[in-house]
């Protein structure tokens, strides 16, 4: 279900306090996925995020989407516009201004990880540079920072299906999201290089790897 910012945490506040040594395939996860301007951290910039919050209970179903597209104020690299169709001028009509948006996925991430909530990303971090990146470009808090929790931003709390296949696979060739949703079956829910299609799938990998990572922690992986 697609939801407003507000809406997602009030979503985040409803959900429970996970302890420690919660089992991944019972753990509440947060998704995480971006498009970008191009590949370098610092350099370029989130232009969409999905944020989904999935109650492993529900599945599917009860699913809280909640989606950002961003006017990064600076120019796509032609190559990731080509893979992610947006355009500069289509973002500079349609893209909310970057201070708020990315103050709200921040302010999201860490509201979940209080609850002990991973944040959960392919490939995780590419995503959490590029969001420290513009976190520090706009002088904005770190998500460690809005926390009680450790100061280090590489202590938040991220589970990368990445990390998680490679342990439990030892297939050889290219390990990309689209071959590996391929490989544990997991169908998208729409085009591939869509942040929330993106994200929807690598949430999907969690509840086939589990049973090959039966006595995972969400508190090993990060």
């Amino acid at each position: 279900m697609t939801m407003t910012y507000d809406a997602l945490i009030a979503a985040l506040e409803e959900a429970p306090q996970q302890s420690d040594d919660t089992q991944l395939g019972s753990s509440w996860l947060l998704g995480f996925d971006t498009e970008t301007t191009g590949v370098a951290a610092g350099r370029d910039a989130i232009v969409s995020a999905t944020l989904v919050l999935r109650d492993p209970q529900r599945g599917h179903e009860g699913d809280a989407e909640t989606e950002w597209v961003i006017n990064p104020h600076r120019r796509m690299n032609p190559r990731a516009s080509a893979v992610n169709g947006f355009t500069d001028d289509y973002l500079a009509e349609h893209g909310m201004e970057p201070t708020d948006a990315i103050d709200q996925i921040a302010r999201a991430i860490a509201a979940a990880q209080e609850k002990n909530i991973p944040l959960l990303a392919y490939n995780a971090p590419f995503d959490v540079h590029m969001l420290e990146g513009d976190l520090n470009r706009w002088k904005l808090p770190q998500v460690s920072e809005r926390t009680n929790q450790a100061p280090a931003a590489s202590s938040l709390l991220v589970v990368d299906p990445l990390v998680i296949d490679r342990a439990v696979s030892k297939r050889h060739g290219k390990r990309t999201l689209t071959l590996t949703t391929e490989y544990y079956g997991v169908v998208p829910t729409g085009d591939f290089h869509n942040a929330t299609a993106d994200t929807v799938a690598a949430v999907d990998l969690i509840k086939p790897m589990s049973t090959l990572y039966p006595h995972g922690r969400a508190s090993d992986l990060g």
